[in-house]
């Protein structure tokens, strides 16, 4: 992780640039506003979900926010359904699967060098 944590810097929701998540292409693409790259343990961006039905096991502490549209979020054995401004808590180790026709989340995690201390 950076040891100098990066100025104050604004992001504007329209200029974002969101790219496809690991293997799933246009089904989940994200667009990330801070993370370890700014000295800093919290990561956190935007997510659009377009005819996703993507399993995870999340490997991170997060919180998620829907923002628009309809997010199901299959969990232990139960189906959440969130709507806009409803949030969920996802402990890291918990298998799931996202599923959503469209949806526009917004993600907290940490640590946010995640994938460096599996």
């Amino acid at each position: 992780m950076a040891s100098k944590k990066t100025p104050v810097r604004l992001e504007r929701f329209d200029e974002l640039e969101f790219m496809p998540r690991f293997e799933y292409g246009e089904m989940a693409e994200v667009a990330g506003i801070c993370s370890a790259d700014d000295g800093t343990e919290l990561g956190t961006g935007w997510g659009k979900l377009t005819h996703a039905r993507i399993p995870w096991t999340i490997k991170y502490d997060e919180v998620l926010t829907v923002f628009d549209g309809v997010l199901k979020l299959h969990a232990n054995g139960e189906v959440h359904e969130l709507k806009a401004r409803d949030c969920i808590w996802l402990p890291k180790g918990t298998e799931l699967t996202y599923e959503a026709e469209s949806a526009l989340i917004h993600f907290a995690i940490h640590p946010s060098n995640w994938h460096e201390v599996e």
